[in-house]
């Protein structure tokens, strides 16, 4: 439709030069003949009128003076039409390059846009082989501005956009491409000598440090940094396209190594993203498929042996891949945005087989940091209990102390919903964060887990044993019972005990079980009083492949 609305547009411009055109001629010609005429008639009028004058001759012919001055008046025409033309010419022309300016250029920062960079870096490369040189191209993403932006304005943003332009200007060496591809993205391209790809790295290292001052506007200190990619146009190259592309692979791996820095573009980098595309593909097909389903990790009272319930862990079951491990899955569906689907999913076929357990037994449920940011997450759990028919007052919610710094009054919302309706609350993690002694009085935590890293290693390393026995003191103070993650061996085990641990949890007690397999084992332990006698003994004789799956 676009070209169509282009392709008409150029046709009226067509049709009106060439009315334009044809106006013009017809003047030109008017304008020749009345000059012609002017001479023709101008002498035997201006002889006329002289005679007329001295008193020798009888007069001028009216007819002749009329055609005089009619010849004048299309002279002047003709002159005054020259110099419309002209100005028009002139206003014309300035136009089109205005306009080819706006379609080359990026208004806000005066760089080329992308449709231009391409064009120009195309014609860069060619130049750089006749001359055995290799095109550095950079992509840059600026990290934190959106911040900048939410918090202090986009004129704001705008003044960050404009003063980062002048500063790769000021970085970037003469007569060399720069655009601004869009937000926040910038690119860059340049000819170096293939045996010195350390001037590329001194290039970034500029742009890095050059970018990261503060940018003071208004008394406000604007603080950005970049993120940049970085490929390279040998002879074996494909173009420009998959120039660009390799450098936007580098910019995301720089992101994803902690941002405010460099990175060159590796082949291993592409097989990694689209390993992971195929992984996203597969998540957004197997979600609404119910391929994601819930795993259950015992939970011991350390002091009687007695299970008291399970910590439910998301496993994928893919088609395609078999059984598929959360920490593959987890990471792409934060930044995908799919957590929250997949949590509810998983949730609400774990709720329909705990309805069944004794009801002795509890279920904990770690959330996102990236789900306590829907206001709203309270309200859909309570809707998943209510449509299940799961007792509230049996499920336990884990939220990791990282997941508080993003937003504390929103996690305290949250948190007291959930309280309201009668869901414990345990802090995950507890000793891996930043401010935990802030957290245990900001937030009504019922519960504290130990960090599995203290756990592992308290028989080896004194000052995890210290850690836990004072994790385990301050628990007892606040009248919080202290759950251990990460118990291997027995020996561990005892060591909890002594200290004066309530629950544990690890590989002692067995990896994480299927549905199947939990049921199993709740009915080995008469845990399962509303099931039938019939599907209980179903359940006891499952293949034994079924217990393999788990881990």
């Amino acid at each position: 439709m676009g070209q169509n609305m282009s392709e008409e547009n150029s046709v009226k411009s067509a049709n009106k030069h060439a009315v334009s055109a044809r106006r013009d001629v017809v003047t030109s010609l008017i304008v020749i003949f009345a000059i012609l005429m002017f001479v023709g008639t101008g002498g035997t009028v201006i002889t006329e009128a002289i005679a007329s004058i001295s008193g020798y001759g009888g007069g001028t012919d009216k007819m002749l003076v009329s055609a005089f001055l009619l010849n004048i008046a299309l002279i002047l025409f003709g002159w005054r039409r020259y110099r419309d033309l002209s100005a028009e010419v002139v206003e014309r022309t300035a136009a089109e390059e205005r306009a080819h300016s706006l379609a080359a250029t990026d208004p806000l920062t005066g760089f080329l846009n992308r449709r231009t960079l391409s064009e120009k870096t195309t014609k860069m490369i060619a130049t750089a082989q006749r001359k055995n040189k290799s095109t550095a191209f950079l992509m840059l993403d600026l990290d934190n501005f959106k911040t900048v932006n939410d918090v202090h304005g986009h004129s704001a943003g705008d003044i960050v956009l404009r003063e980062v332009a002048a500063r790769i200007s000021n970085v970037i060496p003469p007569n060399n491409l720069l655009a601004r591809l869009g937000g926040d993205e910038f690119a860059c391209a340049f000819v170096f000598d293939p045996d010195q790809p350390e001037l590329v790295d001194r290039i970034a290292d500029d742009l890095i440090d050059s970018i990261a001052m503060p940018i003071v506007e208004n008394g406000n200190h604007l603080v950005v940094t970049t993120s940049i990619g970085i490929s390279r146009f040998d002879f074996e190259s494909q173009g420009v396209d998959v120039l660009m592309k390799r450098a936007d692979i580098a910019m995301y791996n720089s992101k994803k190594q902690g941002r405010n820095r460099f990175c060159w573009f590796d082949v291993s980098m592409e097989q990694e993203l689209q390993t992971r595309n195929t992984i996203e593909s597969g998540m957004r097909r197997g979600i609404p498929a119910g391929e994601f389903v819930p795993y259950y990790e015992q939970q011991i009272d350390l002091a009687t042996g007695k299970l008291t319930g399970f910590e439910m862990l998301a496993r994928w079951e893919s088609p395609t891949q078999g059984l598929v491990s959360p920490e593959v899955f987890i990471p792409i569906a934060e930044e995908t945005g799919m957590i929250g689907d997949l949590s509810l999913s998983v949730m609400r076929q774990c709720f329909e087989d705990a309805k069944h357990w004794d009801p002795s037994l509890t279920v904990s449920v770690n959330i996102s940091p990236v789900q306590l940011l829907d206001p709203w997450l309270a309200q859909k759990i309570v809707k998943l209990l209510v449509e299940t028919g799961f007792q509230s007052n049996r499920l336990e919610i884990e939220i990791t102390e990282s997941s508080l710094f993003e937003n504390l009054s929103l996690a305290q919302s949250i948190v007291g919903s959930l309280k309201n309706q009668g869901i414990s609350i345990a802090l995950d993690d507890f000793g891996t964060g930043y401010s935990s002694l802030a957290h245990l009085r900001a937030l009504p935590f019922d519960r504290i887990k130990i960090d599995r890293s203290f756990v592992t290693s308290i028989l080896e390393n004194p000052e995890s044993a210290a850690i836990v026995k004072a994790i385990t003191s301050l628990g007892e103070s606040l009248g919080m019972p202290i759950t251990a993650e990460g118990i291997e061996d027995k020996a561990i085990e005892d060591e909890l005990r002594n200290i004066g641990c309530s629950k544990g949890q690890g590989w002692h007690y067995g990896r994480p079980l299927s549905t199947l397999q939990t049921r199993k084992v709740l009915a080995e332990r008469n845990l399962l009083p509303e099931q039938p006698e019939e599907a209980v003994e179903e359940i006891v004789e499952q293949k034994p492949e079924e217990h393999r799956k788990a881990g």
